[in-house]
């Protein structure tokens, strides 16, 4: 596994994250993999340390929308914490990279016995319906300029990395919008000197720029995470 980990084992006390690490097995997170589908049981939990995951839905047979994103500070899984064995989302890998995999009956026994593994997690199930709710007003009363400077500010955090492969087609999907807005507000971003885009690679230029150009709720989620997990 790389030098660095990921935060929530991060958090946990010496010995209880040696016992959680024990149970677990070392996976690589491959591209476009479906990890869960909604309705079905979940046989593991993943904590990423490098790949960086989606959580979508889908309504009526849609193609499905992003409502979420977990990289190294989070987990996928967190149903299982609540007791429930079914997934509400799609989880698809986003950005490949290493993972911690353990069992979910195994992860539902950790629980059990570590008051401080329980206290982690109940803090990131709130974190993260603070996510989930803050995606679904971003969708409805933002603009798709800022929500894709937020978007593509999530992926860099959990991608470790100013430049990563990202599709137009792809990145229309994740948001919800057709191509041809996706394309008039990435030719933006790239007018202004934040990104730089070409077949399909896309580079971070200014970091600072793109802040500026996103949507209060990238503030907002990252605020919601420092004050409850640090």
């Amino acid at each position: 596994m790389p030098a660095f980990e990921n935060h929530l084992i991060e958090l946990l006390p010496q010995g209880d994250r040696r016992k959680l690490l024990a149970r677990c097995d070392a996976v690589q997170l491959v591209l476009s993999d479906v990890l869960c589908l909604p309705g079905e049981p979940t046989p593991y939990v993943y904590f990423p340390v490098d790949g960086f995951i989606s959580l979508v839905t889908t309504i009526d047979g849609s193609p499905g929308l992003e409502v979420g994103m977990v990289g190294r500070e989070g987990m996928v899984g967190a149903h299982v914490a609540l007791g429930v064995e079914t997934a509400p989302l799609r989880v698809v890998v986003q950005g490949s990279g290493s993972a911690w995999r353990v069992a979910a009956d195994v992860f539902k026994e950790q629980i059990t016995g570590s008051t401080a593994l329980k206290r982690v997690l109940d803090r990131y199930v709130f974190v993260l319906m603070a996510q989930l709710t803050t995606s679904a007003a971003c969708l409805r009363y933002h603009e798709i300029g800022p929500r894709l400077a937020r978007w593509l500010l999530m992926s860099q955090d959990r991608a470790h990395s100013d430049r990563f492969r990202m599709t137009h087609e792809f990145l229309a999907y994740m948001l919800g919008v057709r191509r041809v807005g996706i394309t008039a507000a990435a030719g933006v971003l790239q007018h202004n000197g934040l990104i730089e885009y070409a077949r399909g690679d896309l580079k971070v230029l200014d970091r600072t720029g793109l802040e500026a150009a996103a949507c209060g709720c990238y503030a907002v989620d990252r605020k919601s995470y420092a004050d409850l997990l640090g």
